[in-house]
């Protein structure tokens, strides 16, 4: 069975537009990190370079619940996107997917 592909969504930060997606949902790492909060996946809408953007844990969703990318706050992912782009990564530059830690409200 194929594996279903995360919805993409799209965002407008500072007059342009990106595509983002839910890259990981929060889970146990069985290293040494512990619990591992969600990460997106974004890109420039005209672009290909790609940043992996990563919470920290917050609060479990309750019974083990799948979070859906339309629960998460899109002031939170515009605030990621453009702490990215404030740590030097460039959408519409080549090169290797680019990952990037925030804090819980994407500062």
């Amino acid at each position: 069975m194929a594996k279903k592909q995360a919805a993409e969504m799209t965002i407008l930060v500072n007059g342009e537009m990106y595509v983002w997606k839910l890259q990981r949902q929060p889970r146990w790492s069985n290293d040494s990190k512990g619990w591992e909060g969600m990460a997106i996946a974004v890109r420039h809408q005209e672009g290909q370079r790609e940043a992996v953007i990563e919470f920290p844990p917050g609060k479990l969703p309750a019974y083990g619940a799948l979070l859906k990318a339309a629960q998460i706050d899109q002031k939170v992912v515009a605030r990621s996107i453009q702490s990215a782009i404030d740590a030097g990564w460039d959408p519409m530059s080549r090169g290797k997917t680019v990952n990037i830690v925030v804090d819980a409200t994407g500062a």
